[in-house]
């Protein structure tokens, strides 16, 4: 099952994936007295692409209040990032990171196609991390680094 599917799966809201939405619009949560929903505009092409946006707005649902589309004041433009990270976080937690280095993944265009997002979300996710980590994290036995990304695993030579 590929992410995007696994998300539609735990939309709790209606979803329309083929909405005429403006062009720099791809995804819109919208809130009513009688409903919930999540619009896709229908110009999204991939899974990926569809699993991106659908993460983003998810996080709208979770953590947004209001109509923040104006994005000129600042308690908008907190939530627009607070719903951003909510969807870095869910489509690529740090162990998911870590999974694509296991499977061989050495660059962004390996470890977004292995991940099933897109480079700019993936790159996107990366500064949210370092922004909150700083540049690097330790996660169990690997070190990941954000700038340049890379992981780095840790061996026990104590135990030779």
């Amino acid at each position: 099952m590929s992410k995007y599917e696994s998300l539609l799966r735990e939309t709790p809201v209606l979803l329309s994936e083929q909405a005429d939405l403006p062009d720099k619009i791809k995804g819109l949560y919208v809130e009513t007295k009688a409903v919930q929903a999540i619009l896709l505009s229908r110009s999204l092409r991939t899974s990926s692409e569809k699993a991106c946006i659908l993460a983003e707005e998810l996080g709208h649902y979770y953590t947004s209040a209001g109509d923040i589309t104006d994005q000129s004041t600042l308690v908008n433009r907190k939530q627009e990032k607070r719903a951003r990270n909510w969807g870095f976080e869910k489509l690529i937690p740090l162990s998911e990171l870590v999974r694509a280095y296991i499977g061989g993944c050495r660059n962004a265009f390996e470890i977004a196609d292995f991940l099933e997002v897109t480079e700019e979300f993936l790159k996107e996710s990366i500064f949210h991390y370092q922004e909150k980590y700083g540049q690097m994290i330790v996660l169990g036995r690997f070190t990941i680094y954000f700038d340049p990304l890379g992981v780095a695993e840790i061996f026990d030579t104590s135990k030779r």
